[in-house]
């Protein structure tokens, strides 16, 4: 318990006289609080970081109900007689959801009832041999992305399969993303392409070494810079520019002369003193020459980017014979990315739908040409047939089998020890298709280039064109 005196001027006591007059003056009775009082807030003056609100009710959360219990509900209401809306009130739910539990109840029976999963199914909605063939698709070309797989896909067996859908597939079967750390480029290169075929081809060399005889070669090829069509090659032990010039002719025999060939800077094509061959042949057709600026290789990025696709598509894992063989394979090899192989630059369409596009019956005729299997015969060249043979002699089991060029004898503890076998008789060596995408042969037939047998010392090849003379006599005399 706690005291408050009554201020002066309060109301007075019992004791004072009525009338107010004067009287005995009496001292203030204390007004009694108890504790337990709850003390009231000032509903005036200016309160410092308090203010009044209105205090709002909790809303229940909606619990889910079970298939009994909306069994239940559903009988009562039936039993009740009332309105959906009176009834929903009552028991509070939405007047929706009787309705929507009556309707399952009568079409599914209490199974309706049941919790039923929300959203569509999970994982891919693809058919399942499409599904299948994007794996095959994968697994025979690690390097394909999400759009070159839907591109092929489209266009090969015409089964549609957007590039998240391909996403998809390959991620429920395994496959993660890896991001590579790359650097930022201080300035994008600008793009351009021609409008139509034959109006601007570019050209330029590559190099490679031959795995098996250790040799580097020379390669030359012709794009048309609007279809990306590869109109020529040439593959040579050496890097001249009449070689460079053997290709242009053989392209220009099979598809014509465009208006201009752009270049680089490199010997074959440009002489720092008056002309060099490659312009003067140019000049010839009347074609004109654009050269690039030097150490600009953005320029001829389109051929660049060829020779990174030849590389990693063909030559870096391809082991090749000798040099005929390379030519062969890599001619091949155009073929298929002239077309079979899609292409993001152009939309998802190959180089020969681009360049063939005002003449289709040129292109089917040469589309017929093309071996359906030439990336495989580019990569892996002609199939040899498998080797493989085991038995048990005295009792002890040993195999036989063929590793490359190899034979290997494995024995029962599993010694293995390389054995000759006597080769067969002769036969017809199978035989690679020729290529169709024009290319310049060697000068000389029979003989491979690089090859040539060196000369004797003291013998040159002017000899043929001199006659002997004789050697003079002693004493001066002829």
């Amino acid at each position: 318990m706690s005291s408050i005196l009554a201020p002066e001027g309060a109301i007075p006591h019992e004791g004072t006289p009525a009338g107010g007059g004067p009287g005995p003056s009496l001292p203030p009775e204390p007004i009694v609080v108890p504790d337990d009082a709850v003390p009231l807030p000032a509903l005036a003056g200016r309160g410092k970081g308090r203010r009044l609100e209105k205090k709002e009710e909790e809303t229940p959360v909606p619990t889910t109900l079970t298939a009994g219990q909306r069994l239940l509900l559903l009988d009562t209401w039936k039993r009740s007689g009332l309105p959906a809306n009176d009834f929903a009130s009552l028991v509070g739910v939405a007047r929706h959801s009787l309705y929507d539990w009556k309707r399952r109840f009568e079409a599914e029976g209490p199974a309706g009832l049941m919790d039923r999963p929300r959203g569509g199914p999970r994982g891919s909605r693809l058919e399942e041999i499409t599904k299948r063939t994007i794996l095959m698709l994968k697994e025979q070309n690690p390097g394909w992305g999400c759009q070159r797989i839907s591109d092929m896909l489209a266009r090969g067996p015409a089964l549609p399969a957007s590039p998240g859908a391909v996403a998809r597939v390959l991620h429920e079967a395994g496959y993660t993303l890896e991001e590579e750390p790359s650097h930022r480029h201080p300035d994008k290169p600008r793009e351009f392409e021609r409008a139509k075929p034959n109006q601007l081809w570019q050209t330029d060399l590559f190099t490679f070494i031959l795995k098996r005889q250790n040799r580097r070669v020379h390669m030359t090829a012709y794009m048309d810079d609007h279809s990306r069509f590869l109109v020529g090659y040439g593959l040579y032990a050496t890097a001249s520019g009449a070689l460079v010039l053997e290709v242009l002719r053989a392209a220009i025999a099979s598809y014509g002369a465009p208006e201009e060939i752009l270049t680089d800077n490199g010997s074959q094509y440009v002489t720092w003193r008056g002309k060099s061959a490659f312009t003067r042949e140019l000049e010839k057709h009347g074609i004109q020459q654009v050269v690039a600026s030097p150490r600009r290789p953005q320029t001829l990025g389109k051929v660049e980017r060829f020779w990174g696709t030849l590389w990693r598509e063909c030559v870096e894992t391809a082991v090749f014979i000798d040099l005929e063989d390379a030519r062969k394979r890599i001619g091949l090899f155009i073929d298929s990315y002239n077309f079979q192989r899609t292409h993001q630059g152009i939309e998802g369409l190959v180089p020969a739908d681009r360049f063939f596009g005002a003449a289709p019956e040129i292109k089917k005729t040469l589309q017929a040409r093309v071996a359906e299997n030439a990336l495989e015969l580019a990569r892996n060249g002609i199939p040899k047939q498998p080797f493989y043979m085991t038995g048990q002699v005295g009792g002890k089991t040993f195999s036989v089998h063929a590793e490359g060029e190899r034979v290997i004898l494995t024995g029962d503890a599993g010694a293995r020890q390389e054995i000759d076998l006597v080769p067969p008789p002769a036969t017809e060596t199978p035989k690679l298709p020729e290529a169709i995408c024009p290319h310049a042969a060697p000068a000389v037939e029979g003989v491979e280039e690089g090859n040539e047998e060196p000369m004797p010392p003291g013998v040159s090849p002017i000899d043929d064109l001199t006659p002997p003379q004789p050697l003079p006599q002693e004493g001066g005399q002829a």
